[in-house]
């Protein structure tokens, strides 16, 4: 069994963001995700998905790479050492 590791996921989703799309994709991934907040920010047509997360390191890529692969989406993470 992989060690579980706590990290920070920051995704960036302009206009061209599906939202139930990645929506899905981070409720795929429910079981790690220990805090979520998302804020629109409307007169960019952008909005942020901050993740605060507890899973091992391939469970973790999962996400962020599903989610790194879509179209206007942008992922960028750090996690414990």
């Amino acid at each position: 069994m992989m060690e579980k590791r706590i990290g920070a996921v920051i995704v960036l989703v302009t206009s061209e963001g599906d939202i139930q799309r990645i929506n899905s994709i981070i409720s795929e991934h429910s079981e790690m995700i220990l805090g979520r907040q998302g804020i629109p920010l409307r007169d960019r047509s952008t909005s942020v998905i901050s993740l605060v997360l507890e899973g091992d390191t391939d469970r973790i890529g999962s996400l962020t790479g599903k989610l790194g692969r879509m179209p206007g989406v942008k992922v960028k993470s750090v996690l414990t050492g």
